[in-house]
């Protein structure tokens, strides 16, 4: 593996990518640890360090901006509005027949398609960012926190558009780092802010947790969660590996005196063919009701029991709620990102066929039972391993320090063997080994 990475820098044009992409990270991080103007920097420092290890409702947003958001910098937002918008946009494909029609149009529809989320990014942006900035002006950023009222002392208006500006700006700038990332660099842009963002997270938390250890210094409680991290990330590999495999088998055609088809291949379908979105929508979701109760006025009975049972992690309800919401927005994705009547008319159009399987309707059916009985597992796997933190909760009495676990190390994950694999495909186009033999 080794080899391959010197093989890799030895290569002058895949060095020129990996050296470009690790400068725009390089600018990502600078950016993360600029202050926009108008904020108290000192204050929010403090704050920070009062908080750590209780993010309460800001949490998944602050992980993905590699802990830019409870800093109030110009990066503060990340890469979440445009994540919200794709998400947005690839729903609305379905339901919307000028987007699907865009969709089928291939290059020239999904650059129009792209052009849509780059709109939607900076819309949401605005919207993010205000609501950013009225909850640090407000002190709801950092309840506990002794000076939360101070981190913006100039409520000035003028001073609040020129936050939001800037916020929305510095989204901008992040998707055009990502982007930048994807035509010059290795790997989706996008994809590398987000594992970048995580990935300067997890220090800080490996280190909280020893610090907050009490066994040999709490250097026991370190190895064991080290040790943990491992065994996670060897299940989540084996599992987003996982596939089944569906034959295809092509009929001969004579077109002339050529011959065509006779061949034979398969339709990969994943066991988590969902990937990390349905975690990320069931976070969503329950962060809403909480963030409404957040800025409610009042003791209301509403209120009173979304607060002791939707905000706490380690709540029953809380639980139970989260795993039906992720395994529920499984077969939500899994059902209107694969198509398999429109795989099978296609299949059917091109001469293909699933040896045993009539072309056509029975087909269909036959994908949709086999996607059905493989997404029971991936749904139940990402249920279980989004609450790890939950688990730690229990054992080490902080869950946000907790890193690997839920959405984090199946990004991580994910992200990892995507770069790897494109790494080692521009390798192999050059006769090198690659990174496995």
């Amino acid at each position: 593996m080794l080899t391959a990475f010197a093989r890799a820098f030895r290569t002058p044009d895949l060095r020129k990518k990996l050296l470009f992409t690790l400068a725009i990270i390089v600018v990502y991080r600078v950016g993360t640890h600029v202050p926009i103007p108008g904020v108290n920097y000192k204050n929010v420092q403090q704050c920070v360090r009062e908080a750590s290890g209780n993010q309460g409702l800001f949490g998944l947003v602050n992980m993905f901006s590699g802990g830019a958001l409870l800093q109030i910098t110009i990066f503060a937002l990340g890469i979440m509005p445009y994540i919200t918008a794709s998400i947005i946009l690839q729903l609305l494909t379905v339901v919307i027949p000028r987007l699907e029609a865009l969709k089928k149009e291939g290059q020239a529809g999904t650059a129009k398609i792209t052009q849509y989320t780059r709109y939607l990014t900076v819309a949401l942006a605005i919207l993010q960012g205000t609501g950013l900035v009225a909850t640090a002006r407000s002190g709801a950023l950092f309840s506990s926190c002794s000076v939360a009222n101070q981190i913006v002392p100039d409520q000035a208006i003028f001073t609040t558009i020129t936050m939001v500006i800037c916020m929305t700006a510095g989204t901008a700038v992040v998707m055009w780092l990502g982007e930048l990332i994807t035509d010059r660099g290795i790997g989706n842009g996008m994809s590398i802010l987000m594992f970048i963002s995580i990935a300067a997270t997890f220090p800080s938390a490996l280190w909280a947790i020893k610090k907050q250890g009490t066994l040999a210094g709490g250097w026991i409680e370190f190895g064991t969660v080290i040790a943990v991290g491992l065994i996670m990330v060897a299940l989540v590999v084996f599992v987003e590996q996982a596939q089944r495999r569906i034959p295809v088998q092509y009929a001969k055609r004579m077109i002339g005196r050529r011959s065509y088809g006779g061949t034979s291949t398969y339709i990969p379908l994943k066991v988590n063919q969902a990937g990390v979105i349905p975690v990320i929508f069931a976070s969503s979701l329950l962060y809403i009701p909480a963030l409404v109760a957040q800025f409610a006025g009042g003791k209301s009975g509403w209120k009173t029991w979304v607060e002791q049972n939707l905000t706490k992690g380690d709540h029953p309800i809380y639980i139970v709620t989260y795993f039906l919401l992720i395994v529920f927005f499984a077969f939500f994705y899994v059902a209107i990102s694969f198509n398999p009547e429109e795989v099978a008319d296609n299949m059917k159009k091109y001469g293909g066929f699933i040896p045993g399987i009539r072309a056509g309707r029975p087909t269909a059916e036959y994908l949709s039972y086999v996607l059905n009985r493989i997404t029971w597992p991936g749904s139940l796997y990402l249920g279980l391993i989004a609450l790890v933190p939950t688990m730690a909760l229990v054992g080490f009495g902080a869950s946000q320090n907790f890193p690997f676990g839920g959405t984090s190390i199946l990004i991580i994950v994910g992200v990892g063997l995507e770069t790897v694999k494109q790494i080692e495909s521009q390798l192999q186009q050059r006769n090198y080994e690659g990174f496995l033999r």
